[in-house]
């Protein structure tokens, strides 16, 4: 079964970039399109994240954007509440700025930061716990690609995690992204079959999970760019992107968010 009928989300994931001079630049540009040729909040969810120190100002910053766009962190403090955890902050803390959205499980957070699947899960619970919504993150190797385990891979790292969530979490509060390791950064990408086959078998995954895992949003990230934004987003089972480096450039993440946008129309 397609999860085609599910409003699409295009979210930036800015990583350490830019400076904030240059972040005001790329809201205003944005601004600009979304003013001169709207998209529509049923045809495509907005979103973005910026680096920590800048979360509250891009968020003030897009209040009186012509229509809604979402904010973003990039992570969250496996610790609760507040107290002696230096450097972190915590789903609550988030929660109490208004930051409504949590990427968790970024490959470079696994890969250079330590992010295991206890951490993960600890991150996740707190996220839910405080109303967040998580961007949850998946994606194999090209070794363990071209050694045939990359659906077994994203597969087990959804199961990692699916303790701590519930039914009413997978209807309200989670999406998950695919992005193969190897399209990260690299200027490759799957090709759009290959990305529909891989998210096609994390709907079925997601379909064991629970009943709700036919409507939870899965995104597709690795390189997406304008080029090839309108044929991943023709695929069923692809409803929106995590956008890298195409995100900080305003008129290209435009051009990614109208190829969802018109696929709903």
């Amino acid at each position: 079964m397609s999860g085609s009928t599910i409003v699409p989300w295009v979210i930036g994931n800015w990583k350490m970039n830019p400076a904030w001079a240059s972040s005001q630049q790329w809201i205003e540009q944005f601004k600009q399109h979304l003013q001169q040729s709207p998209i529509l909040e049923q045809q495509c969810h907005l979103a973005v994240a910026p680096t920590a120190i800048a979360l509250n100002r891009v968020q003030v910053q897009l209040d009186n954007a012509p229509r809604t766009v979402h904010t973003v962190a990039q992570d969250v403090s496996r610790f609760s509440g507040t107290g002696a955890f230096t450097g972190e902050i915590s789903a609550t803390l988030l929660a109490d700025s208004q930051i409504g959205y949590v990427l968790i499980g970024h490959s470079e957070r696994r890969e250079l930061l330590g992010d295991t699947p206890d951490v993960l899960k600890a991150k996740i619970t707190q996220a839910l716990a405080e109303g967040l919504t998580v961007i949850y993150c998946v994606g194999e190797t090209l070794e363990q690609r071209e050694q045939g385990v990359a659906e077994q891979v994203v597969l087990q790292q959804i199961c990692d995690v699916a303790t701590v969530i519930s039914e009413q979490h997978w209807q309200n509060q989670m999406i998950i992204a695919y992005e193969p390791i190897w399209a990260i950064g690299t200027g490759k990408t799957a090709s759009a079959q290959d990305a529909q086959a891989m998210h096609e078998k994390i709907r079925a995954g997601l379909a064991q999970l629970s009943p709700a895992g036919q409507q939870v949003a899965i995104l597709y990230g690795g390189s997406v760019k304008p080029e090839n934004a309108q044929e991943l987003a023709a695929c069923p089972d692809i409803n929106g992107a995590l956008v890298g480096g195409a995100s900080l450039n305003a008129e290209s993440f435009y051009q990614i968010a109208q190829a969802f946008a018109a696929n709903q129309s």
